[in-house]
Order: C-alpha cells, then sequence, then structure tokens
C-alpha cells in the first residue's frame, strides 16, 4: 500500500516552563492510507495533538521521520508543498477565521495560493456547497454558532483542495446537536468528496464512523485496528481511561440483565435496530 503521510520511528521531546525535556512522542511508526478516515484518540496529553502537527509541517521530528507522499517535513524547502497536501483544522475555529465576510474567509486560502480569480471563485463555491454554507456567505463569522464558525474553518480549508485533512478536536467545544453537523461534514468530504481524513477525538462516538483507529498514551501507539476491533478490547479501553462508545456501553448493561445483544454493537444505529427485532 502506498501512504498518504508515514511516520518512522518518529520522537519528539519538547522542554516544560520548568526546563524539564519531556518526551511526547516515543517511536511511533504508522501511515495514513489515501482516501481512509483515521481517529486518533487518547487523553489529553497523549501525544495526538503533537503527531498531527508533524503531517504539515508545523513541527519537525527531534528522532525518525515523517513523509508526505514522499516528502520528508524535515526539509523546509518540502513544507509548502506539503502544506498543500494536507490541511489543518484546529480545536478553536476563531484561531483560523480572519475575515469579517464569510466567503472573504474562505477565499483567503486560495488567494494565498496564488490562484487566479477565477479559479478562487470555483474554490469558494465548491466550499461553500460541499459544506451548506450558501446562506450563511455574506454573514460575519462572529455572528455565527460555534458550530457554524467550525464549518466556515473547514471550509477555508478544503477550498485549498488538499488531499488530505487533519482536524484536530474539531467538535470539543460544541453542544451535541454541533458536533452532529460537524462530524457528518466530516464524513461527507471524506466519502463523497474523497478527502483523506484524519479525526483527532476523544469522543468514542464519533470514533466509531472511522475506517481505522488508533489509540495513544503518554507519546506512544497502544492501540490500532478498526473501530470493531479496538471497541472488543474493553477493558484496555477503560484502563487507559477512555470510554466506551454510548450503544456499545448500552448493550453491555443489558447483556449483564441476561438480555442477548450482539457483543459487537458499537453504534447507535446498531442499538436501536438491535432493540426493535428484540421488541
Amino acid at each position: 500500500m502506498n501512504p498518504l503521510i508515514e511516520a518512522v520511528d518518529l520522537s519528539y521531546t519538547y522542554r516544560a516552563g520548568s526546563g524539564k525535556e519531556v518526551q511526547a512522542l516515543n517511536g511511533i511508526n504508522l501511515q495514513v492510507n489515501r482516501g481512509e478516515i483515521l481517529a486518533i484518540t487518547g487523553q489529553n496529553g497523549s501525544g495526538k495533538s503533537t503527531l498531527a502537527r508533524h503531517f504539515n509541517g508545523l513541527l519537525t521530528p527531534k528522532a525518525g521521520k515523517v513523509l508526505v507522499e514522499g516528502l520528508s517535513v524535515a526539509e523546509k524547502e518540502n513544507i509548502p508543498e506539503i502544506r498543500k497536501i494536507v490541511g489543518m483544522v484546529f480545536q478553536n475555529p476563531d484561531n483560523q477565521l480572519i475575515s469579517s465576510i464569510v466567503e472573504e474567509d474562505i477565499a483567503f486560502g486560495p488567494e494565498n495560493l496564488g490562484l487566479t480569480p477565477a479559479v478562487i471563485r470555483d474554490r469558494v463555491e465548491y466550499a461553500l456547497e460541499t459544506l451548506g454554507l450558501q446562506d450563511l456567505r455574506s454573514e460575519s463569522p462572529n455572528q455565527l454558532s460555534e458550530g457554524q464558525k467550525q464549518l466556515v474553518a473547514i471550509a477555508g480549508v478544503i477550498a485549498m483542495k488538499p488531499r488530505c485533512i487533519v482536524l484536530d478536536e474539531p467538535t470539543a467545544h460544541l453542544d451535541p446537536r454541533g458536533r452532529r453537523g460537524v462530524l457528518d461534514s466530516i464524513l461527507h468530504l471524506n466519502r463523497e468528496e474523497g478527502i483523506t481524513t484524519v479525526l483527532l477525538t476523544h469522543f468514542m462516538n464519533e470514533a466509531v464512523h472511522c475506517n481505522r483507529m488508533i489509540v495513544m498514551d503518554q507519546g506512544v501507539i497502544k492501540m490500532e485496528g478498526s473501530p470493531g476491533e479496538v471497541f472488543r478490547r474493553r477493558e484496555q479501553i477503560i484502563s487507559l481511561g477512555l470510554d466506551l462508545p454510548v450503544a456499545a456501553q448500552l448493550a453491555r448493561g443489558l447483556r449483564s440483565r441476561g438480555i442477548e445483544v450482539p457483543e459487537d454493537i458499537i453504534q447507535t444505529e446498531e442499538i436501536i435496530d438491535c432493540l426493535c427485532r428484540l421488541k
């Protein structure tokens, strides 16, 4: 398999405020495959954000290497091309919104690529339509809900037509409805637009929708596999300070009461279907 992103023996240390050196990543080996949606999960401080910041050259390895389509992030001359390939969306959309009008904000990235006005207009229309933001094009981002702001931030990245988008806890500050709206848009970008997606999240109900997931702890990868494979290892998930998806928790509770429910249920739709059949 020809990966889009590859980390080989990646390690990273930083100096804390106390002057003590902290090992944030330790010997990470990971591939991000073209067209997949990969969830990276773990508690705060597990190293997942540090790892993701290597994917578009915001950080460079202290040891090992990270390649994006064969280009090393450690070579400064590669960074402009790498950032065309891999776009990044951060947890707080206010850090990425810079214009007073939504469509102008979305146009900022393509303008910096030196594209012609006609191509920029096409890119903005593509992003607005893909994320269902047409009615907000003339609005001020400051007047939008947090969920809408996050969608505008994502639109600004996809208008640059990256082959991969990395989202660092994009729903952390949203209510459940806002989280669902942003997640639906992320899944659409991957499944309908073919954009390779890396989703950093501590919400297990988001991870279940991904093709593959890894679980990090103290700078190393502790678990890796499909969501079904990972969540079958319930005790290990819990020992790492993470929760099971709500559907898996409910199924587990039903089984403890003698109700025959499959052990591989992890999605809400699956538990609903199972309960309907039991009825």
